[in-house]
């Protein structure tokens, strides 16, 4: 990524983050920076969707330029992706001698989501926007933000009605559990104990998911309208391979030691398996492909540290910081997502004492072999 995006995306973030309702949870902050670390490696494919759209007339034939941001959550992230399309549609309108388009942005996410933690950052995001305007002295398209809550394996916007949807950390999140798995012991995902029958229902749950979601969505965007999807993947065929299972043994090793203390069931245990997939490259390209629908224009890679404050991308193991470290941001940035569902399940009393239990598992961990995140960024474009 150039220097000059990295500080663009950063000074970004300080102005969002100052909207904050006052969340000073740190679980939520790890959480938050993974995804904005994510969402820097991310801007190649993005620029490299907005220059496609552009160069076959979609931003430029058009007054208002309407965006999705699909799974969006109730992060400061939702207003910062918001942000960044709109800063790179305009950059591009000026290159090109073009009038910027007014922005449209639905936000969406399931029902329970709070959203109105976002409308409560709108204005300062409103107000950073007049500055923009201001200060490059051109005309800055005015942007209007919605929210549209509701399932994505689901329909949500009318007929030909979207330019560009953008989806990050969402789509490896399955509709639900998938079904005929109740033989995964003491499984709480796949892994390499899991009777074949339960890795063949989750590839078969995540194939019919997500070919619901891009049949969803073709029929929601403008001919020539584009996706930017990015997924936690797995990096080669084998669903159990470390990067993709090994933190949720570790939870479930967790879990394993409460229920040791008398604190949960084990029934509860063997009743919970996560409504999660990750999928590997080959996998996302099949069904792009024979779902029919769009065009594969590009698919890229990265890999982002359990730790997002973690920068060493090079060790193959904790050695400078003391693994526990890397641990516990490790647990929290995990908690932030799960702790919901796991709630749900086995109530609010264990929490704290289960992700007190599972950062030293994640530090273990990390002093023998330094895991990370495999992702999967695709660009899609609707034929």
């Amino acid at each position: 990524m150039k220097a000059k995006d990295k500080e663009k995306i950063a000074m970004e973030v300080q102005n969002i983050l100052h909207m904050n309702t006052g969340d000073g949870d740190s679980s939520y902050a790890c959480n938050s920076f993974l995804q904005e670390t994510a969402m820097w490696k991310t801007l190649p494919v993005l620029r490299h969707t907005i220059k496609f759209m552009a160069n076959n007339d979609i931003i430029f034939n058009t007054q208002c330029f309407k965006v999705a941001d699909l799974g969006c959550s109730s992060s400061i992230n939702s207003l910062l992706v918001a942000s960044t399309i709109i800063d790179m549609v305009h950059d591009l309108c000026e290159e090109t001698k073009h009038k910027s388009p007014q922005f449209e942005v639905c936000l969406n996410d399931l029902f329970g989501n709070d959203f109105n933690t976002i409308f409560k950052m709108l204005p300062e995001f409103y107000s950073n926007l007049k500055k923009k305007k201001k200060k490059k002295r051109e005309h800055f398209g005015h942007c209007f933000v919605s929210a549209t809550p509701g399932s994505f394996y689901r329909r949500l916007f009318p007929n030909k009605s979207l330019h560009l949807i953008h989806s990050m950390y969402a789509l490896h999140w399955l509709s639900q559990v998938p079904e005929g798995i109740e033989n995964n012991k003491s499984n709480i995902y796949m892994s390499k104990s899991s009777p074949p029958n339960v890795l063949e229902a989750y590839q078969k749950k995540f194939d019919t998911d997500f070919r619901k979601f891009l049949q969803m969505r073709s029929e929601e965007l403008v001919k020539g309208g584009c996706m930017v999807l990015t997924f936690v993947g797995r990096s080669i065929a084998d669903p159990t391979i470390d990067d993709c299972c090994i933190i949720w043994k570790l939870l479930a090793q967790s879990l394993h030691d409460i229920l040791k203390e008398g604190l949960i069931q084990e029934s509860d245990i063997k009743s919970f398996n996560m409504p999660y997939y990750n999928p590997c490259e080959d996998e996302v390209r099949n069904i792009i492909q024979n779902e029919g629908s769009f065009s594969l224009d590009m698919l890229n890679v990265f890999q982002v540290n359990w730790d997002p404050h973690d920068t060493d991308y090079i060790s193959t193991k904790d050695f400078d910081v003391p693994s526990h470290i890397h641990g516990e941001n490790a647990a929290k940035a995990l908690r932030a997502v799960m702790e919901p569902l796991l709630t749900s399940h086995f109530g609010n009393s264990i929490i704290d004492i289960l992700f007190d239990k599972f950062k030293k598992h994640v530090s273990l961990q990390l002093a023998k072999k330094k895991i990370r995140y495999y992702n999967i960024v695709v660009s899609l474009s609707r034929k």
